[in-house]
């Protein structure tokens, strides 16, 4: 039996690799039966989660039935297309770059953003850059706020508290990117005859960070029920190269480097993890503190930003409401 070992001395997380890559595979293999379809559509960020996808695919299907997918845009990373064809190239799988920049200028994006930054920022302008950002929540019991940090042209920075109004107009605008990248993975899967994959893991596919019919649609999430600790173990099992093993997690959303635990997440990947994974286990607060390094009042503040999460996006998960059910359907 392959095993990760965990950064806790109880090794909770540990799986059996050989085995969870054979049984992805059968469910992978066994859902494109019954879709009767022939492959499957990655989208490749050059990130942990869409590497580890891509592979089990390949391991799954074969390399000449995966396709992949580079979608860079103009806030992009200026290494981001650099990763994600390495993945490719060490896979073997086919692949095209759709630069989704003109897809987002022509839905005026961009422009969109910039005039909800600008309801805080007034001299918020083109040649400017800027992310939002939460407080730490392990940090104060404070109410949790997002602000946009924007960086000037001359490299200064400055922070700027986000009213609800220009909050949710920044997250609308640069909800057409992931959006824009489903409806450029859907024309391909349909050319091909293909599924497309979704590449959330436990905690962003629990805590709802992802976009609903954007990155949230999907045929196949392979690894919605592996916490990020065994993609990672996954990612060396299957050979994903080192570069991108060792890359920080990053939403690559925003025009200023952006980590998905500033923008979201109450802590970093791996002290997640171990907190979720306590919580769903039932797990003493006192050893999930001792694993963490945290105390248990600051685990008690993470417990509670996961219900809130799991309430406010609990809709994300929703198949589209009917008035009754379609019973010849099913």
């Amino acid at each position: 039996m392959t095993t990760v070992q965990s950064d806790t001395q109880t090794d909770v997380l540990a799986i059996d690799l050989e085995a969870e890559v054979a049984r992805i595979s059968a469910s992978l293999r066994g859902y494109l039966t019954r879709a009767r379809r022939k492959g499957a559509v990655v989208a490749l960020s050059g990130g942990i989660d869409s590497s580890v996808v891509a592979a089990l695919c390949v391991a799954a299907l074969g390399k000449e039935r995966v396709f992949g997918l580079h979608m860079p845009e103009r806030d992009s990373s200026e290494d981001t297309l650099a990763f994600s064809t390495l993945v490719s190239d060490s896979l073997g799988i086919d692949s095209v770059v759709e630069d989704i920049t003109p897809v987002l200028e022509a839905v005026r994006c961009y422009e969109r953003r910039d005039d909800a930054i600008r309801m805080v920022c007034p001299d918020y302008g083109p040649d400017h850059k800027s992310k939002i950002v939460l407080p730490s929540v392990v940090e104060s019991e404070s109410l949790r706020l997002y602000s946009v940090v924007v960086q000037a042209p001359d490299g200064t920075t400055t922070r700027h508290r986000l009213t609800t109004e220009s909050y949710l107009g920044i997250v609308a605008a640069t909800n057409f990117k992931q959006r824009a990248r489903r409806m450029t993975e859907y024309y391909h899967a349909d050319r091909l005859n293909y599924v497309v994959t979704g590449t959330p893991n436990r905690l962003e596919y629990d805590q709802g960070f992802f976009v609903k019919l954007g990155d949230g649609a999907a045929d196949v999430k392979p690894i919605a029920h592996l916490y990020k600790t065994q993609v990672y173990a996954l990612a060396d099992f299957l050979g994903v190269p080192e570069e991108v093993r060792t890359r920080p997690s990053t939403t690559d959303t925003y025009s200023l480097p952006q980590s998905q635990e500033e923008f979201y997440f109450s802590l970093p990947w791996n002290l997640m993890d171990l907190c979720l994974h306590g919580k769903n286990t039932g797990t003493p607060i006192e050893q999930v503190a001792e694993a963490t390094g945290l105390t248990t009042a600051q685990v008690e503040r993470v417990y509670g930003d996961i219900d809130q999460k799991r309430k406010t996006t609990a809709y994300l998960h929703l198949p589209p409401q009917l008035v009754e059910p379609v019973e010849e359907i099913g």
